[in-house]
């Protein structure tokens, strides 16, 4: 799945090269256009959600839906947590991943919570976010490397997307 480029790092290019030339100069009013600063990054983990109760309601809602389930390990205090669940949600890929997945996230903590959960799939969490995705027979998916977004800061957008896609098969 291909998403289109995503204005922001034009605007944060285009900021940049505009910021050189102004610091030199002398101070200007703000101008009408400026670029609005985002909203910051989503705290996606509920700290103190039920996560069992969670997990088992959208294990359910895939078997029914037919969907692939996708349950994302993490906590709030991480960076790569939140830029994985900040990409999930951009304009351009939220539609398709509605679309292609169930999707629940689970606070681990400071890795000492919900780590049972992840247990029952025989993965054991060393890294966030760790993803683990079910078919809807609930079969694991991507045990080969539940860990691959662990640097999603480091990752483009649409790396984050075609990892997710790669470990279903795209569609």
């Amino acid at each position: 799945m291909k998403i289109r480029a995503l204005k922001i790092q034009h605007v944060i290019l285009a900021g940049l090269i505009g910021l050189a030339p102004a610091a030199y100069a002398a101070p200007q009013a703000p101008k009408t256009d400026a670029v609005k600063l985002q909203a910051p990054l989503p705290l996606p983990y509920d700290e103190a959600g039920d996560a069992k109760a969670a997990v088992a309601a959208a294990i359910a809602k895939a078997k029914a839906s037919g969907k692939h389930l996708l349950i994302d390990f993490g906590g709030n205090w991480c960076p790569d947590c939140r830029v994985f669940s900040a990409v999930l949600e951009l304009p351009d890929v939220a539609p398709a991943i509605k679309r292609d997945f169930e999707f629940v996230s689970v606070d681990v903590g400071r890795f000492n919570k919900n780590l049972d959960i992840a247990a029952t799939y025989g993965v054991t969490i060393k890294a966030a976010p760790t993803v683990i995705i079910l078919d809807p027979s609930g079969k694991f998916v991507n045990a080969g490397n539940p860990t691959a977004l662990s640097n999603a800061r480091a990752m483009t957008p649409q790396a984050i997307v075609d990892t997710v896609y790669g470990w279903v098969g795209a569609r």
